[in-house]
């Protein structure tokens, strides 16, 4: 069986990485459900319901053969039109990256479009989209969480070259605590 996080090439052939990467989706775009990635057995878990009366903006998932700062694969929104299934695997172009602080620690969102979606063919840095749609994500992280008692703060919509940075730094800290051996569902 394939795992989705450790099997899946990062790269996509013809164009040029970290800007543009291979994505997995765990959540389609509307949902309310908070599915992830069992990091063991590479499966698909429903993790909870999501307690405000909020539903996913884009699509969400990873960058695969990435270790973000909270020791999960990268967190990417994929917008397209159409809301992609779990487990489907995309390429995606990264416009932007919004970052949270969540329980302290530092939750990067790669923010990026479909590369095969001709209504996001001519999207390339953050403010090709509309204000309103960046709010609404900006919002819908701030919102996610709170009837759990959690609090999160959300920052700006950074510029595509930082998120270039973080994919970058994200596929080197995989690979080298991969070598060690310290990576959770890999055989060792």
């Amino acid at each position: 069986m394939v795992h989705p996080w450790h099997d899946v090439t990062p790269g996509v052939q013809g164009l040029e990485l970290p800007r543009n990467f291979r994505a997995i989706v765990e959540i389609p775009k509307g949902s309310s459900n908070k599915y992830e990635l069992d990091k063991s057995t590479g499966m698909i878990k429903l993790d909870r319901v999501l307690s405000s009366a909020v539903y996913y903006p884009a699509n969400y998932g990873f960058v695969p053969q990435t270790l973000a700062e909270d020791n999960d694969p990268l967190d990417v929104l994929v917008f397209c039109t159409e809301k992609i299934p779990p487990l489907c695997m995309c390429d995606a172009r990264a416009i932007g990256v919004m970052t949270m602080i969540d329980d302290g620690e530092p939750d990067h969102k790669i923010v990026a479009v479909l590369c095969n979606d001709p209504e996001f063919a001519d999207f390339h840095k953050a403010s090709d989209f509309s204000q309103y749609t960046m709010r609404m994500m900006k919002r819908f992280f701030e919102d996610y969480k709170s009837l759990e008692g959690k609090e999160v703060e959300v920052d700006e919509i950074m510029p595509a070259e930082v998120a270039d940075a973080i994919i970058e730094d994200s596929l080197a800290r995989y690979s080298s605590v991969r070598r060690t051996g310290g990576i959770t569902g890999l055989m060792v």
